[in-house]
């Protein structure tokens, strides 16, 4: 619950007040004066006759009713306080510096309970506990520094941490970046970070409010929630980056299936952001710079042209760009290069980068930038390298840049790298506005994250060709939790649409001999029974004549717990994978890539949240590292991109109508002349 009053209070009290600035209480009262907070404003503070010239109350009960108080006494004070506030004096919003609740203890954790339900049932809203508070254009409600500078069109900033958010802001603001808000939910009794973007959802004033949200998150307790609203956000042109901490694999739960033993909760962090549209960061300095670069005009293409007056930097750019799979495309030998050639100092160089060397003046940096705007029509934004030996000022420069910056229609990436030798040139340059990037591969690195983030979709449920009412016939026959028989498995990826090569099960060998001679030699021989075939010996390749395949059946059946065997033919081709997990919140985690080794040792994977459209699983395939495969590396025949996505859609369409399904394997899945085919499959439910 957030009310105006947390947002725009006209009164605040501060309950633990102090002329101490060295306590939350005190550094608040001077945030507030230092920030020009114009409404009433109030100190509680038994020992105290005033706080920094403003008149002390000693007890809550003394004071006129108040819309907001923030909370700064021990842990076992607070519960009374926040009754007489709530209850007497008619307050509707709460910031509690106060720790020692929930995050420390049983104990603490009733009683941060008991003040949320009293907050709540008064119709009020809780920021905190243990939080470092709110900061605004309308009140600075934290007790911490820094102060970053306050701009409606700043960044919104929503953190689980007090302290992450502080060595946030101090990455953003060496950046350059200005603030709208800064929340700290900390324990997140009423509201969470889920909670504050849902308030930013529904009044999102596009003439007013924000459009570039940073996320640091440590527990995401409704994805939904979260899904629903970063996503609207994206879709009314606003722009998201998080980093969700806490999701290494050693908090993974053992799974039996393949695809079960490699999913874990980042898989599911992954999966949520990317349908949800959000650039996923894992570093302050990451999530600083993509606040940065959502500062500057949208790069809508890959093609970067550098301009910069020292070689190293420019060659680590577009070592760190092309490695993200961005373009820096050679310009040289066209008419315009040869013009702007003819116009720099010899020597210079126009092939991309442009390199306008370390004696190029102020007008030769703009000629290059010119150029790039207007002449060259296969550039989509520009990468400006401009620092100083500390040999001549570049006040100059930096002025051109600024011009250049709000007068191009292609975005400029500012990288002045001299924050020592020409600091008070940049300083400068960034207090007309703009921000500065002087790390180049820092940069680069986000700015490949951001292009490689698709767009949130509009529907995600595809189901053509899917039947819906068979799907939910064969799961509702089964009459019991575990793997599925492989009959099962075919049924359903038929009603699914998902090819799957023709087989038989059977424990007799008439049965067997019959179909090998009908599909034609060679076949493959597996045993159904043991969940894990390969570990019991109990899969045969390239079964090449009726004796082989006898040989191989009646050794096949005297392995224990095998109850029949399959049989399949032979077929040859790229081995991919496919798959699904169950998480709890998140729901289905679907899983794409090449198998074999990708898969096995490199863990080359990419994650979905189902329901997937062809748009989100095309962007998976995309984000593999083995992603050249499908264009056909060295000489080979590529693969359908399109028809894996296609299967990836229906599979899971298939799960979003089988949630009894909890774990799904597809290995391989095979891409051969006919199409691409599933050869083995494994399908897990709880009933």
């Amino acid at each position: 619950m957030i009310t105006e009053e947390l947002i725009n209070p006209k009164s605040i009290v501060v309950v633990g007040g102090s002329n101490r600035t060295s306590k939350p209480g005190g550094n608040c009262i001077r945030n507030l004066l230092n920030g020009k907070y114009t409404g009433d404003l109030y100190v509680v503070n038994a020992r105290e006759e005033s706080v920094q010239g403003l008149r002390c109350y000693r007890h809550v009960s003394e004071i006129p009713s108040a819309d907001l108080a923030i909370i700064s006494i021990p842990a076992a004070s607070c519960l009374e306080t926040v009754t007489v506030l709530a209850r007497e004096k008619q307050v509707k919003a709460f910031i509690m510096f106060t720790a020692g609740f929930g995050e420390t203890s049983e104990e603490g954790r009733l009683l941060e309970q008991q003040i949320v339900k009293v907050v709540t049932d008064a119709g009020a809203a809780l920021l905190g506990p243990n939080c470092i508070g709110l900061l605004n254009r309308y009140h600075h409600s934290l007790f911490t520094l820094p102060i970053p500078e306050m701009s409606p069109s700043g960044v919104d900033m929503i953190s689980s941490s007090g302290g992450t958010a502080i060595f946030i802001m101090e990455s953003s603001i060496r950046r350059g970046l200005r603030f709208n808000s800064v929340w700290s939910v900390g324990n997140a009794g009423q509201i969470s970070v889920e909670d504050v973007l849902e308030y930013m959802d529904i009044h999102f004033n596009p003439d007013t409010d924000s459009r570039i949200k940073l996320l640091y998150m440590e527990a995401i307790r409704d994805p939904d929630k979260l899904l629903e609203h970063t996503s609207s956000l994206i879709r009314k042109g606003c722009r998201i980056a998080a980093i969700k901490s806490g999701v290494s694999e050693s908090g993974c739960r053992a799974a039996s299936s393949h695809t079960g033993a490699m999913t874990n909760p980042d898989l599911a962090v992954e999966a949520l952001l990317r349908k949800a549209g959000v650039v996923r960061c894992f570093s302050r300095e990451e999530l600083a710079t993509a606040g940065a670069v959502f500062t500057l005009k949208e790069l809508k293409g890959k093609n970067i042209a550098i301009v910069t007056h020292a070689g190293g930097p420019a060659v680590i750019l577009t070592d760190a760009l092309s490695k993200g799979g961005l373009e820096i495309p050679r310009l040289s030998g066209t008419a315009a290069a040869e013009e702007l050639r003819s116009r720099l100092l010899p020597g210079s160089s126009v092939s991309n980068p442009i390199d306008i060397l370390g004696t190029g003046s102020p007008e030769h940096l703009a000629l290059a930038i010119d150029c790039c705007e207007s002449k060259f029509e296969n550039i989509d934004g520009i990468a400006v390298i401009f620092g100083s030996p500390g040999l001549t000022s570049v006040y100059e420069a930096y002025d051109v840049l600024d011009r250049k910056m709000k007068t191009c229609t292609k975005p400029i990436f500012p990288v002045l790298p001299s924050v020592i030798t020409a600091c008070e040139e940049t300083d400068f340059f960034v207090k007309q506005g703009h921000v500065n990037f002087s790390d180049e591969a820092g940069l680069a690195d986000v700015l490949t994250k951001i292009l490689k983030t698709p767009s949130p979709p509009v529907n995600s449920l595809e189901l053509k060709y899917v039947d819906v009412p068979a799907i939910r016939r064969i799961i509702d026959s089964i009459p019991e939790s575990g793997y599925i028989s492989t009959r099962s498995v075919h049924d359903l990826f038929r009603a699914a649409d998902i090819p799957m090569v023709d087989e038989t099960v059977s424990a007799e060998w008439e049965d067997i001999r019959a179909f090998a001679a009908k599909v034609q030699y060679p076949v493959v021989a597996k045993v159904v029974g043991p969940v894990h075939k390969s570990d019991v010996g109990g899969v045969v390749l390239n079964i090449r004549s009726e004796e082989h395949l006898e040989m191989e059946f009646r050794r096949l059946m005297k392995i224990p717990d095998v109850v029949a065997v399959m049989i399949q033919p032979m077929l040859k081709g790229v081995e991919l994978f496919a798959g699904a997990k169950y998480e709890a919140l998140f729901g289905h985690i679907v899983l794409c890539g090449l198998g074999g080794i990708f898969v096995e040792i490199f863990k080359d994977i990419a994650s979905g949240l189902a329901p997937l459209s062809t748009e989100e699983a095309l962007s998976m395939v995309h984000s593999l590292k083995g992603y050249k495969v499908f264009e056909g590396a060295r000489g080979q025949k590529g693969i359908d991109k399109f028809e894996f996505a296609r299967i990836i859609v229906r599979l899971s369409a298939l799960l979003r109508f089988a949630v009894e399904i909890k774990e799904l394997d597809i290995n391989p899945l095979l891409a051969t002349d006919r199409g691409i085919i599933a050869v083995d499959a494994r399908i897990r439910i709880e009933k």
